[in-house]
């Protein structure tokens, strides 16, 4: 008997059709649960609320326990498989209460609704772009868009009609823990970076290429004796002489010499085709040199005193001298002074025309930085620049205008300033000043690079390159002992010349142009120099 209990027992334990006590319920179940829930709201009518009366008021049947078994096992009864529950079951336990409702998954707000940055948004701009006639703009000439453009990406710092009105700003990630290793690296990581996300770094030499010898060359920081032509030739001056270096053979001519030992070269420039030099002297001259046949064409006076500044706009040279004039020559015409321009009350250490020859820039002693206008005809008499700027603690030398925005120009002041200021000629507003701790002496934008190189005084006499318009410091070129007085760029961009104090030449290659751009591009066709057909 006892053996037949224990193979009973062990039937009932392997039995796999039991219902299950405290498991969870089943799917069904849970369903017709929720539709007895819902009908328990709505008002039964008829049999249907006999039923529901006659249904509250039973005792739900409990499931027998274990000993109830052992009894019907013990005294030979046979044991039901208990039926699968039906639908009545399930209306009994639902109206019991014996089992609570399973909550249904909440459900998850939308995801796809994108919410602007109310902080970043332009409505100023949405505004504008609401309110903005096109018929007026596609009435314009190709010449007045563009100078609308322009304007407007001066006064707004970016293109309005490319701008983005609404911003979404999206959270970022918060950063890893220092030390932190991702063990899913290796799978999704490159073997080899793409070229479009590749940072491009490259090496910046920190020696100069080529040191050459400039003795006797005069040590004043309000004269501008380099020069570099779209010719390969460097001019510079060395007291009272003017020497030619082709940086492609490495030859060295002597130009001109001053027929008096005590006089000297003040300044030198090329024009813009590079087949003439003007020279301007201490005795208050402008010489014009015919580079190829070694001879001076014209000899130009009217200054009073030495002119140490010289700037080309196509047949026009304007001349800056140490009396605070400014003298417009035209090269072409037997009266060549065609006009004048008179504001600084110290000498004129630094002058540049403007790429577009639209304006030109003059920096003098007297730490003023003018903007003058060309007026309508090619009249160049001006007393009345269109700015006087008077930030600049120090005399301003270092004058450079941005090759890709005509309207920008940069501006270096001396040693009691030691500041770059970026200047909008546009709306004269300073865009950027930056301090640099020392003497600047020179300024040269990189087009290749989109990076300007500064050179500089005591106390450490380097060149530094920055990025432009952030001002980051890229890197910072030293080797001359004395400060750098004068700066020039080759016509490629690459190399930039530094002549000091230290009585040194240095050529640094600074901006390597990328030699597949350098393929690609197409030889440029020289034209005849306009000069060299109408100088008398």
């Amino acid at each position: 008997m006892a053996q037949f209990n224990l193979e009973t027992e062990l039937n009932r334990i392997l039995k796999l059709d039991e219902p299950i006590v405290n498991g969870p319920q089943p799917r069904w179940e849970r369903k017709a649960n929720e539709s007895l829930s819902r009908r328990d709201k709505t008002p039964f009518k008829g049999s249907n609320s006999q039923l529901n009366k006659s249904s509250v008021g039973k005792t739900p049947v409990k499931t027998p326990g274990n000993n109830d078994k052992r009894r019907k096992s013990s005294s030979g009864g046979k044991r039901k498989t208990p039926k699968t529950p039906g639908t009545n079951n399930k209306i009994k336990k639902s109206l019991s209460g014996g089992k609570k409702k399973t909550p249904k998954t909440p459900c998850l707000p939308p995801a796809d609704r994108f919410i602007p940055s109310r902080s970043s948004t332009k409505f100023d701009l949405g505004y504008f772009k609401l309110t903005q006639n096109e018929k007026e703009n596609g009435e314009l000439t190709p010449s007045k868009q563009e100078y609308q453009k322009m304007m407007s990406e001066n006064l707004n710092g970016c293109d309005v009609n490319k701008a983005r009105i609404i911003h979404y700003n999206a959270n970022k990630p918060p950063l890893a823990p220092e030390g932190y290793l991702n063990n899913l690296r290796v799978i999704y990581s490159q073997s080899k970076t793409p070229a479009s996300t590749r940072k491009k770094i490259r090496h910046i030499p920190t020696m100069p290429d080529r040191i050459l010898d400039a003795p006797e060359i005069v040590d004043d920081y309000y004269l501008n004796l380099l020069d570099w032509s779209v010719n390969n030739h460097l001019a510079l001056s060395l007291a009272d002489t003017v020497y030619l270096w082709n940086s492609v053979s490495g030859e060295i001519q002597q130009l001109m010499t001053m027929d008096n030992s005590t006089d000297y070269i003040s300044s030198v420039s090329w024009v813009r085709e590079g087949s003439h030099l003007a020279i301007g002297t201490s005795l208050g001259e402008v010489q014009i040199w015919d580079v190829a046949e070694h001879r001076r064409i014209r000899n130009m006076t009217g200054h009073q005193a030495r002119v140490g500044s010289l700037s080309w706009n196509s047949y026009i040279v304007s001349s800056g001298c140490r009396t605070g004039a400014i003298h417009h020559h035209d090269v072409r015409v037997p009266q060549h002074q065609v006009g004048s321009s008179r504001n600084h009350t110290q000498e004129v250490c630094g002058l540049r025309w403007s790429p577009d020859g639209r304006y030109l820039a003059s920096g003098g002693n007297d730490n003023l930085l003018n903007v003058w206008p060309v007026q309508s005809g090619g009249i160049y008499a001006d007393d009345k620049p269109i700015f006087t700027f008077t930030q600049h603690q120090a005399a301003v030398k270092a004058l450079s205008w941005c090759p890709w925005q005509n309207s920008v120009l940069a501006s270096g002041g001396g040693t009691s300033d030691r500041c770059i200021k970026f200047w909008n000629t546009n709306t004269g507003i300073c865009l950027n000043s930056i301090d640099t701790k020392s003497q600047v002496c020179g300024i040269l934008w990189s087009h290749e690079y989109k990076e300007i190189i500064t050179g500089h005084g005591f106390a450490n006499n380097q060149l530094i390159i920055w990025k432009y318009p952030t001002m980051q410091q890229i890197a910072e070129l030293t080797g001359h002992s004395s400060r750098i007085l004068h700066m020039a760029m080759s016509p490629d961009g690459c190399f930039v010349a530094s002549a000091a104090a230290d009585e040194t030449l240095r050529l640094w290659h600074c901006f390597p142009v990328d030699t597949a751009k350098k393929s690609a591009s197409k030889p440029t066709i020289r034209t005849k120099s306009l000069l060299k057909q109408s100088i008398r």
